[in-house]
């Protein structure tokens, strides 16, 4: 039997920076109302200060602070009122020594004035007076022209996945249109004589295929789009056809199963002649997921990755190695694992690198805890139990109950 020449992760990322090439990462203008979540793909510039004028941020009156220095509910300041500014429309007042201006939420100010009083600190005193019962600071309850966002001020970078918040800086911006990275269009082929589909009633010796909904829900929650996802018979030519119509239309082929060296596993020299750059890597030293496979092809720039059949070992590589590779690519900021207390002795795998799933849990002290959870890779469970997992490198042996160690999060 022919071994695997293993690869590093580190190697297999490299290999992966090396042969995709750079266009295989395009760009799209769209809309603002469809960018939440999208990866801007360039970083955004103000191009005007914002606010362009000082706005109140309070329901109040418009003061000089100074004027009402050492004012209390005992010893109350006097102004003099003389007008009031209108939302949405600029003002003309200018107030000096004893006066204010009444100014609603979001209003200009007038000059002269630089703080605000809130109205439930004012009392009417006459038809153009009021009593001020509370001394402000300068600037208070105002924001300053460009104070949240400059002219020319890097708003918001490329690599960034936009957010609710962000949809709303970019609005305020008055961007209509923003350029982002266009989703990977993704192929999940499923491989196994035993796979039935959930809906199905297996029949002793079939399962139900997991890895197609599981690998499909990882590639959705990262933006991406399913062009199409089957169940593939272990037959050679059933599996060169479909990767073959898989490449006309999609960016990644993803066949999960068929990846190691048994008799039926046939996905390696499937993608190793179907891929310009043949597969340059078949293998990892990774547990779970050693039996891993990388193409890639030039002429349809499509990245082919075959992944492990087991559910556990098939979702830990996608999202070691293919998600990883896309927020790299892409200028994602990195994840900040948690850092947390192992709970037990752990055994590592000198010469891999080695995923271990965990649990966290908070004891009564605060202290964070995780938890190992074991559990073979052909059970789907381990993930569903796990909040995340921590990573023992290759010349690790193991870990020792109370280390400390960094959990990354499921998503």
């Amino acid at each position: 039997m022919k071994l695997l020449k293993v690869d590093a992760l580190a190697e297999a990322r490299e290999k992966l920076m090396e042969h995709v090439e750079e266009c295989f990462f395009e760009t799209e203008e769209i809309g603002l109302r469809m960018a939440l979540s999208r990866v801007l793909a360039e970083p955004v510039l103000s191009e005007e200060a914002i606010p362009p004028f000082r706005r109140s941020t309070v329901d109040g009156y418009a003061v000089r602070y100074r004027d009402v220095g050492g004012a209390s509910e005992t010893i109350p300041a006097f102004l003099k009122v003389i007008g009031e500014v209108c939302l949405g429309e600029n003002t003309s007042l200018s107030i000096g020594p004893g006066q204010c201006v009444y100014v609603p939420t979001g209003g200009m100010l007038p000059e002269g004035a630089d703080a605000m009083v809130m109205v439930e600190y004012c009392e009417p005193f006459s038809d153009r007076e009021i009593a001020v019962y509370t001394s402000v600071a300068s600037g208070k309850g105002v924001v300053q022209i460009g104070e949240d966002m400059k002219e020319g001020e890097t708003v918001l970078p490329a690599g960034r996945r936009l957010k609710p918040q962000d949809i709303g800086a970019l609005a305020a911006l008055g961007k209509t249109r923003v350029c982002v990275y266009r989703p990977w269009r993704v192929t999940i082929l499923s491989t196994g004589d035993e796979l039935i589909e959930p809906s199905e009633e297996p029949e002793p010796g079939q399962i139900r295929d997991i890895n197609t909904y599981g690998l499909c829900a990882q590639a959705e929650q990262e933006g991406m789009e399913i062009t199409a996802c089957h169940i593939v018979p272990d037959v050679r030519e059933e599996l060169k056809r479909r990767i073959e119509e898989a490449g006309k239309t999609s960016d990644l082929i993803v066949v999960s199963g068929g990846s190691s060296q048994g008799k039926k596993d046939m996905t390696a020299e499937v993608i190793d002649e179907l891929a310009s750059e043949g597969v340059f890597t078949h293998g990892l030293a990774l547990k779970p997921g050693k039996p891993t496979i990388l193409g890639y092809d030039r002429e349809s720039h499509t990245l082919l990755a075959g992944l492990p059949g087991h559910p556990a070992a098939a979702m830990l590589v996608f999202e070691q190695v293919i998600l990883w590779f896309y927020r790299e690519k892409t200028g994602q900021s990195k994840r900040i694992p948690v850092p947390a207390t192992i709970a037990t002795n752990v055994m590592g795998a000198p010469g891999k690198r080695t995923c271990q799933l965990v649990k966290i849990e908070k004891t009564e002290s605060g202290e964070v805890t995780a938890i190992p959870i074991f559990g073979k890779s052909g059970m789907i469970t381990t993930l569903t139990k796990a909040d995340g997992y921590l990573v023992m490198e290759e010349n690790q042996e193991g870990l020792k109950a109370g280390e400390t160690v960094f959990v990354h999060l499921w998503k």
